[in-house]
């Protein structure tokens, strides 16, 4: 029997996660995606939080996928070989009625079958959290809670899918959704980017702030999506052990704060806010003298000595919301049309349940049978080596081996050329693909030093030629022509 072909639309960690997921059985999957490298869009810019799902409202979809998604983060790390720490996560209280809210976190902590959650009296948190404000009365304590790279997880997804089939085009722009009439009804025929055109018997729409223009070329039921901003400081390594897990302050209405947490590579983090923009500003990212005054100033309110002379950037993210605050994901009425959209927080927690409910229940259903399995599907992606992680002896024999281990090219987060050859071989051909494969630029100097020697690298491996090489995508060259004749 021929293989049904699938095409997933969005390389964020959603459809990075469902495309590699399909890969599992005996179909046809494709994955298209505007940007040049996976997760780059929405996954990149968030607080890289796998949410406890204490606080999901019982009988939403987000209280359906997320706690089960975190239930699953653990092995699919390992698998993919990428960094994931379950560190724990408080939501602190420090005004007298906040505690009423603490206690009705932990029952809804105890509806949604979260385990281990605790109510800690203001002497246990400052024992876990040296550094929290006195005016603290207590906290909720989530053990479940943890750390990872988002964009690592839609990336390694994608090779790993590779490895077992998946087909992936990059720089493509969706542009149309074709239809055909069949026995009295209309179904899914195939996907229109502006470089070619697709059959298709199943679509799956994971465009992130964009999913809702695919709905419309699609022309099923709407989705009222608008993009929040989330403004972010991000503060050195030296700051990193300020806090031990991830601090939440009592939530207000439109999200869960402004944080504090420890980024999985040893930072500290500081956001996000929450400001809804129009539909239109799709690509707003700006960050604002307000939004960074109001980080400062909530999270100054929660803990003791940051210090924001060891700021490293600012930056800003996108996510998609709705007014029902929650996830649309499943069949549509148009056959062969599926939403996994409007994965506003905690989408990334969500994902590989979401991932695995598509191919397991709505694919079937879609195509009205359920796939063989792919017997020949292998979930290993082998891990990156990271030398400034082993001890020196070890790192002393890689480089006996290969002497490129010893070379430096990123001297904030020593990150060597070996790591930057295998991040291009692995499919990164920005940039920025090279940064968030392997951290190199992601320290204080922001690139200023190791710029120049990944665009060489990038050249020498790819063939580009320096002029054509990319900081993302398109229109995003570094250089304009050659410097020299």
């Amino acid at each position: 029997m021929k293989k049904k072909k699938v095409i997933v639309i969005g390389a964020g960690v959603i459809g990075s996660s469902i495309s590699r997921e399909l890969c599992k059985y005996e179909l046809d999957v494709t994955l298209i995606e505007k940007n040049v490298e996976a997760g780059l869009g929405v996954t990149k810019a968030n607080s890289a939080i796998i949410h406890g799902g204490y606080d999901d409202e019982p009988g939403t979809v987000r209280s359906k996928f997320c706690a089960t998604g975190n239930s699953m983060y653990e092995n699919l790390c390992e698998e993919l070989g990428v960094d994931y720490k379950r560190i724990g996560s408080y939501v602190l209280g420090f005004k007298e009625e906040d505690g009423k809210y603490l206690s009705e976190l932990f029952d809804k902590s105890k509806t949604n079958g979260i385990p281990g959650c605790e109510i800690h009296s203001a002497e246990k948190v400052k024992e876990r959290e040296p550094n929290v404000s006195e005016k603290v009365i207590g906290g909720f304590w989530c053990p479940t809670a943890a750390i990872t790279e988002p964009w690592m997880i839609a990336m390694a997804a994608v090779e790993n899918g590779r490895k077992n089939g998946l087909k992936t085009f990059f720089e493509e722009k969706v542009i149309d959704i074709r239809t055909v009439e069949t026995e009295g009804y209309a179904k899914v025929n195939g996907v229109q980017t502006d470089k070619a055109f697709y059959e298709a018997d199943v679509v799956i729409n994971c465009a992130g702030v964009y999913a809702d223009e695919i709905v419309s070329m699609a022309g099923t039921e709407d989705i009222n999506l608008h993009p929040r901003k989330g403004e972010y400081v991000l503060l050195d390594k030296k700051q990193g052990e300020l806090v031990n897990s991830i601090i939440f302050p009592v939530p207000d209405k439109k999200s869960k704060g402004i944080l504090v947490l420890p980024t999985i590579d040893g930072g500290l983090l500081l956001g996000p806010t929450a400001e809804d923009l129009a539909k239109e500003d799709r690509n707003e990212k700006s960050t604002t003298m307000e939004g960074i005054k109001k980080v400062i100033e909530s999270t100054f309110e929660m803990i003791k000595g940051i210090d924001l002379s060891l700021t490293v950037k600012t930056f800003a993210g996108l996510r998609p919301e709705t007014p029902q605050k929650d996830f649309v994901v499943g069949l549509t009425s148009l056959k062969g049309f599926i939403n996994a959209a409007a994965m506003r927080s905690p989408g990334l927690t969500s994902a590989p349940a979401i991932a695995k409910y598509i191919a397991e229940k709505v694919v079937p259903d879609s195509l009205g049978f359920k796939p063989e399995e792919n017997k020949k599907f292998d979930p290993v992606r082998k891990k990156e080596i990271r030398p400034a992680d082993l001890e020196i002896s070890e790192w002393e024999k890689l480089i006996e081996e290969d002497e490129s281990y010893g070379r430096i090219v990123c001297l904030c987060n020593k990150i060597t050329e070996r790591e930057i050859i295998d991040a291009v071989r692995n499919g990164a051909t920005t940039v920025e693909g090279v940064k968030f494969h392997t951290r190199a630029s992601f320290g204080r100097c922001q690139g200023g030093f190791c710029l120049p020697k990944i665009v060489e690298i990038i050249s020498r491996e790819t063939g580009i030629g320096f002029e054509d090489i990319k900081m993302s995508g398109t229109g995003t060259q570094i250089l304009d022509g050659k410097v020299r004749k």
